[in-house]
């Protein structure tokens, strides 16, 4: 396959860098373990192909010392930031003083996974992805481990739970660039009396003749009911990036009260599937992310509000606060065929992650940092829509890796009330039958 050729390419050209840069073989990196499984088939590059050591060249040699080659370099970054990321490109290869030019294209974080997958050769250099693609493209061997330098400086300057999240078994594969991808309740204070409670926002909303939007048809948001219940889905996967077991216990006591609530929200007479603020309008609160923090700022102007998601009534009596996934985003470089292409793919990948760089695109775009200096940013400490999110995500589970059929999988829950399959008239013995096909289809993905 052309991968095997590429990755056979880089681990000559990686080997006469190291040789060439430190006069001795790559050391092979200690990365720190990880908090989130996944792993490579044989066609990834294996983390002893890579550049050379932290120790053996802890300062990165300057421009004129290092031959770093020539040509192109293209980046993809999500349309928002395209402008800002050639910008602080454009400024690095100017101060390195080398002979590339670097081309940013416009393709967001699940695009980017996805076009890579299909054709690595074809792909970015660089390219940003949300972390819960990383199992399917070290698999795909479209991601170069970080060397021993790289993995340090990742550890050493990012929250734990983004390099946990930029980790496939031992080895870091990515550069963190924000620890923001989550979602928590938006909504006008003239409306909302309580955001604490979920039966209250919805009374609310409805009294004022507001809407009310959560992605309810998506595996992703609607995961907040069932995990605050205390049921699970999550898998294991092996060094192969193979699905290995799986713990998934929707249809139980526990999943069918998280079931129970959410169909009674979607039946609320204001409820509209959505997370979208761009598509949302008559907004009187919505789920939704920091991405949206600027738009839904201006949508709601001064009655603009923030918090954790509410909790909710079950039908056994007792309260629970609505959970979800916590996640991130990262930065990866392709492997490379040429070693001093890969050396300053890795700087420029870092620089575009670094504090001023996670700053700058939160000054922009509200994008939340990773990097622990700018968390402690002033401006960044004081965002109303970061602070929510930094309360909720203590009520949520870390995204690892699941298969890519298990988001239609359950997704489907959802969407069969939303269809008006499932409704609040339908008997435990039904609803329990449309859990179990989600935990037998769970099972299903395991080998």
């Amino acid at each position: 396959m052309k991968m095997k050729k590429l990755v056979a390419l880089f681990a000559t050209a990686a080997m006469t860098l190291s040789l060439t840069a430190c006069g001795g073989a790559a050391e092979q990196p200690a990365a720190p373990a990880a908090d989130t499984p996944a792993a490579t088939e044989a066609e990834a590059p294996a983390a002893t192909e890579e550049a050379p050591a932290a120790e053996e060249t802890a300062e990165a040699p300057a421009a004129d010392e290092f031959d770093y080659g020539s040509g192109s370099i293209t980046i993809w970054a999500a349309d928002n930031v395209v402008d800002l990321t050639q910008k602080l490109a454009d400024q690095f290869i100017a101060d390195k003083g080398v002979d590339y030019t670097v081309v940013v294209e416009a393709t967001g974080e699940g695009d980017a996974a996805s076009n890579m997958i299909t054709d690595v050769e074809a792909g970015a250099d660089i390219y940003g992805f949300a972390q819960d693609q990383l199992a399917r493209l070290v698999a795909a061997g479209a991601l170069q481990p970080l060397n021993t330098e790289f993995s340090d400086w990742v550890t050493a300057n990012n929250d734990a739970g983004s390099v946990g999240a930029a980790t496939a078994g031992s080895t870091i594969y990515a550069f963190p660039l924000t620890s923001d991808n989550g979602y928590f309740l938006y909504y006008d204070k003239s409306v909302v009396t309580d955001p604490s409670s979920l039966e209250k926002v919805l009374e609310d909303c409805e009294a004022a003749g507001k809407n009310f939007y959560m992605d309810a048809d998506s595996a992703w948001y609607n995961a907040a009911f069932f995990f605050a219940t205390g049921a699970k889905c999550t898998f294991e996967t092996d060094d192969a990036g193979a699905f290995t077991s799986t713990t998934a216990s929707y249809a139980s006591p526990e999943g069918l009260v998280a079931y129970k609530a959410m169909i009674n929200m979607i039946e609320s007479p204001i409820f509209v599937d959505g997370s979208a603020a761009g598509e949302a309008t008559n907004v009187g609160a919505i789920v939704d992310g920091t991405w949206d923090s600027s738009a839904l700022q201006e949508i709601l102007g001064d009655n603009y509000a923030c918090s954790k998601l509410p909790s909710f009534r079950g039908s056994d009596g007792k309260d629970y606060q609505l959970s979800g996934f916590g996640g991130f985003k990262l930065m990866g470089v392709k492997p490379q065929t040429e070693g001093g292409k890969l050396k300053l793919c890795y700087e420029l990948a870092q620089y575009l992650s670094d504090t001023d760089a996670q700053l700058a695109r939160f000054n922009e775009q509200g994008w939340g940092p990773s990097n622990v200096a700018a968390q402690q940013d002033s401006a960044v400490k004081a965002d109303p829509a970061l602070t929510a999110l930094a309360e909720q995500l203590a009520f949520t589970i870390p995204q690892g890796q699941y298969p890519g059929e298990w988001w239609d999988l359950a997704g489907a829950l959802g969407k069969d009330v939303e269809s008006g399959t499932i409704t609040s008239s339908s008997s435990d013995d039904d609803l329990m039958a449309e859990l179990k096909i989600h935990d037998d289809g769970c099972a299903g993905f395991v080998q």
